[in-house]
């Protein structure tokens, strides 16, 4: 039996998911998750197989999905993560990967797509939507142009309109490492000023 944990803030998308898998014999849900703690806790004491996360959670979330997917396989017998999310940003993707989670869908997926990458993530696969497996490859093939997570955070605080200063607070960096990361995504993308690297940026599905 695949034990699982749903994790999402909005109840109905719960109940939904929930509703999918109660004709499934070989998948349980144990528990439920509104909060990125909760989920964590959920993981912690029910020691589920597969932990289905959403990646945005409400305003009064202390964290986000990725964040409580890297909690989460820092336990003991980890359970694996797979994201169920709405957001295909290189950010989101690449965030998920580096914290852990070994699948990542869209909430658009075909309900087939859902159970069937819940079992191999429960057998230790990886389980990506298409459209995220073709990203992934698109930046192995172009490595030089890629972002990292870090350049990719900064990148969608310039976009919200922070100043580097602004920045530097909130990363618990210093001005001169955001000017760093500033130079080498202008250098990546080509451009020369903060306007045209956000610009660049949503052409090419960077942000969201």
């Amino acid at each position: 039996m695949i034990r699982i944990v749903v994790a999402d803030d909005h109840p109905i998308v719960r109940t939904g998911i929930i509703a999918l898998f109660a004709p499934e014999d070989d998948i349980d849900v144990v528990a439920e998750a509104a909060t990125p703690d909760e989920a964590v806790a959920a993981a912690e004491r029910m020691s589920p197989d597969v932990v289905l996360m959403d990646l945005q959670f409400g305003a009064s979330a202390n964290s986000g999905g990725a964040d409580a997917t890297r909690r989460i396989r820092a336990l003991d017998a980890a359970p694996y993560v797979l994201v169920l999310t709405n957001y295909d940003s290189d950010r989101d993707i690449l965030g998920a990967v580096e914290a852990g989670a070994s699948g990542y869908l869209l909430k658009d997926a075909p309900p087939h797509e859902l159970i069937t990458a819940v079992r191999a993530a429960a057998a230790g696969e990886s389980a990506l939507a298409p459209v995220i497996a073709t990203r992934l490859m698109d930046r192995m093939r172009a490595p030089q142009a890629s972002m990292s997570a870090r350049e990719l955070q900064v990148l969608e605080l310039v976009a919200a309109g922070r100043s580097n200063s602004d920045i530097a607070a909130e990363l618990f960096v210093s001005d001169t490492t955001v000017k760093s990361h500033l130079a080498h995504i202008f250098t990546k993308l080509g451009v020369s000023s903060r306007t045209a690297a956000v610009s660049r940026a949503r052409e090419r599905g960077l942000l969201r």
